[in-house]
């Protein structure tokens, strides 16, 4: 059973930064491709950035260069240090890991957290 739980969202000013975490019940040392996607008010849920088995790393263009993924395999969290944050990145952030080993989360087929709110003003 996969448990994925959310934390570090909030309020924020524009230009402002976050850091969110993932625990995971999954061994990040594993080869397993996890994501975070996010779902603002009205709007289907998008994949923000994923980590590969490789390790290869890939953000959405409207994220590159502002977020940072990564884990820390020994304590099995996944973040996403997010800075100079728009108001466009508002919403739920999701945690996703796969439902099959060796494909990566995608937004109709993962495992996901409860989320948490990122609101930027």
């Amino acid at each position: 059973h996969v448990q994925l739980v959310e934390s570090g969202g909030g309020s924020v000013q524009a230009g402002g930064s976050l850091r969110l975490s993932c625990a995971s019940s999954i061994h990040t040392y594993s080869p397993y491709c996890m994501a975070w996607f996010r779902q603002a008010s009205g709007k289907s849920r998008e994949e923000v950035a994923r980590i590969e088995s490789d390790g290869s790393i890939a953000y959405a263009d409207s994220v590159r260069g502002r977020f940072t993924i990564s884990k820390d395999c020994a304590k099995n969290i996944l973040y996403l240090q997010m800075n100079s944050l728009k108001p466009e990145d508002s919403g739920m952030y999701y945690c996703a890991a796969p439902v099959m080993f060796g494909d990566c989360p995608t937004r109709d087929s993962a495992h996901w957290g409860l989320g948490t709110q990122v609101t930027v003003s």
